[in-house]
This record gives C-alpha cells, sequence and structure tokens, in this order.
C-alpha cells in the first residue's frame, strides 16, 4: 500500500474501493486485503479520507484482470516500485499500441509480460 502522486493519480483512469471489489468478485473484503497484502493487487491511499483504492482496470467483471498477478510479480522482481508499476502499466505505448493494461484486459497478456521482463535486461 502506498501513497500516490498526482502525475500517477491523472493516469489512472478510474478507482474502485476494496469493499466494492469484495462485492464484484463475490469473496470478504478481508480477502481482497488479502490479495493487496500478498501482491496480488496494487492499492493506494488517496482521496480526502486517504482510503485504500485499487486501479478499476484491474478488476473486470467478477475477476481480477487474466495475467495481472504474474505481471506484477515480474515488474516487482525487476524491482519496480509500486509507483513505477502503475506509471508503466497506464502509460500509452504507441508500439503496443495503448497501455499494457489495456492489452492484459484485451488477451494481450503474453506480449506485455515479455515487454515487462525485456526491462529488466
Amino acid at each position: 500500500m502506498t501513497e500516490i502522486d498526482a502525475k500517477i493519480d491523472a493516469l489512472v483512469p478510474s478507482w474502485l474501493y476494496l469493499p466494492d471489489i469484495a462485492e464484484m468478485l463475490n469473496i470478504e473484503v478481508t480477502r481482497v486485503r488479502q490479495m493487496v497484502k500478498e501482491g496480488q493487487l496494487i492499492a493506494v491511499r488517496r482521496g480526502e479520507n486517504r482510503s485504500l483504492q485499487v486501479p478499476a482496470p484491474f478488476i473486470d467483471g467478477d475477476k481480477v484482470v487474466k495475467g495481472l498477478v504474474g505481471l506484477l510479480t515480474v515488474l516487482r522482481d525487476d524491482r519496480f516500485t509500486e509507483e513505477e508499476i502503475l506509471e508503466w502499466l497506464f502509460t500509452e505505448d504507441p508500439t503496443l499500441p495503448g497501455t499494457p493494461v489495456q492489452a492484459l484486459s484485451e488477451n494481450r497478456g503474453t506480449e506485455v509480460k515479455r515487454r515487462a521482463q525485456a526491462l529488466a535486461l
């Protein structure tokens, strides 16, 4: 869990509160908190009450976007901070095209993961 700066906040189009995610995934909010703690999701404190929120594009209906958990692991293994991960995931890449998180949601995760692995080289 991290604070968020204005640059990254502007990149992420929308956010979800942990209870909303719990409802969407049909699980207890404590399980969502555990997912954040285990690194399966990134949550940041934002807003006036500094509540924990997760980027909405990380959730696809009633599940976490396919490939996200593995991608987060690859980026953390490359020593990316959570801020750097969010910036990379939500920054437009004309060669992709779109953002890496858009590509994940469009089932183009193999290419996104390949690019993430290449960042370490």
